[in-house]
């Protein structure tokens, strides 16, 4: 698995756990991309990159966008509240005729200060969810979950077995859930919402980009947990129909690790070529492909230097090649999926960069599961750029330990469910 805009924004925080946030029409109002809501003093600004006509224009959601003058959502991103206008921002793309207009660049000149990380899949641990019980709309999230899943995911949470919990189908679901119901337990706390409102900039370590998104409001919590299983299941099935594992190389910069594999390719057919999958941070880097090359870097990681290295226990070669049987099905159910243009940047793992374009946003995560995790350029990228303090939601302190690693002054929290 970040002020930036350089207009002011009227903020309607969208709420991941229902389909879609409503709005009543809009008209417009003045050249400069104004539009003033028809029954509120308040307006709505977009940002000059987004082209529009003067003329009465329609949002581009599939579903139709009421305007209320207070918004109360039962779960997730919800509320609106008059008094932290200034704070708050909306992002979506505008239709005019039937041409919809959304400048994927965007968010390209974001300046980040308060961050929400996300963590992926061997985050999970028998036990996660307990906290969130405490919190009714975290302890919903789970109900709902159950719905849509067709078991108790609450129950493998609490209980396990370890082995059921971990395996790709369940782990990914699980963690997704679980982080969302982290949000709300910050929610629920002192001042929770104060800091829900001031993040700016959100990503996720591989899973963890869909629950970045699902905060962000690019699509609801359960069409992103709809999404998040079936990718769970594509990824299984790959990894059933070839040998291949992953591990993790401890200890060697990501030069270093690219000339191990190279090494290790040297001695292994093509089916079992290895490479990169995973830049985490420095002196830790995944490396995924077929069995005999992954067994090869195991047996040459001591030449090389590297301090040791680790097996990962997932089901297959991640980020690679081998996933590339799972990227029909990713592709047809995100076509059949409604995305927004989230309401703050949300960083791709495949390039490290923010994307505002939902058409654009789709691709990305089509190819995320055969593309190498970008995690180390994401993390420096948002440090360089000034981040004052990031949250990591969700089970595990994965994430906090490669960004204290990258930078000890780092000011980051952990919030569990």
């Amino acid at each position: 698995m970040h002020v930036f805009f350089h207009r002011p924004f009227i903020g309607f925080r969208f709420n991941p756990t229902i389909s879609s946030a409503s709005f009543c029409s809009c008209s417009f109002s003045q050249s400069n991309s104004i539009f003033t809501n028809t029954m509120s003093a308040s307006s709505l600004v977009l940002p000059s990159s987004i082209s529009v006509n003067k003329k009465k224009l329609a949002f581009g959601s599939s579903e139709s966008f009421k305007l209320c003058n207070s918004l109360g959502f039962k779960n997730g991103i919800r509320g609106f509240s008059l008094k932290n206008l200034d704070k708050s921002r909306v992002f979506m793309s505008i239709a005019v005729g039937s041409q919809t207009t959304v400048d994927d660049a965007l968010f390209n000149d974001y300046k980040p200060t308060c961050a929400f990380l996300f963590p992926g899949q061997g985050a999970q641990a028998v036990g996660m969810g307990a906290e969130a019980q405490k919190v009714p709309a975290a302890a919903e999230l789970y109900k709902k979950a159950n719905e849509i899943l067709g078991f108790d995911l609450l129950d493998i949470c609490l209980n396990g077995p370890k082995e059921k919990l971990d395996s790709t189908v369940l782990s990914q679901p699980a963690i997704y859930v679980t982080s969302l119901a982290a949000v709300e337990v910050l929610r629920a706390s002192e001042g929770g919402q104060q800091i829900i409102d001031s993040v700016d900039v959100t990503c996720g370590l591989s899973l963890g980009e869909y629950t970045a998104l699902a905060f962000s409001g690019a699509f609801s919590f359960e069409d992103g947990l709809k999404l998040v299983k079936l990718r769970g299941e594509a990824m299984q099935d790959a990894s059933d129909a070839a040998q291949s594992a992953m591990v993790s190389v401890i200890g060697l910069d990501s030069e270093k690790v690219q000339q191990l594999c190279d090494a290790a390719n040297e001695e292994v057919d093509e089916a079992n070529k290895v490479q990169i999958a995973n830049f985490l941070c420095p002196g830790n880097y995944a490396v995924s492909g077929g069995v005999k090359g992954v067994e090869a870097v195991e047996a040459k990681a001591k030449s090389f230097k590297a301090r040791m290295t680790v097996r990962l226990a997932v089901a297959g070669a991640f980020h690679t090649r081998f996933m590339e049987p799972a990227v029909s099905s990713l592709e047809a159910a995100l076509a059949a999926t409604e995305i927004r243009t989230p309401r703050i940047p949300v960083i791709s793992n495949v390039d490290a960069q923010p994307h505002a374009d939902p058409d654009t946003i789709k691709k990305i995560l089509a190819r995320q599961v055969t593309s190498p995790v970008q995690w180390e350029t994401t993390v420096k990228t948002l440090l360089t750029k000034g981040v004052k303090k990031s949250y990591e939601l969700g089970p595990g302190k994965v994430i906090a330990g490669i960004v204290k690693r990258m930078d000890k002054s780092a000011v980051l929290e952990n919030i569990v469910a």
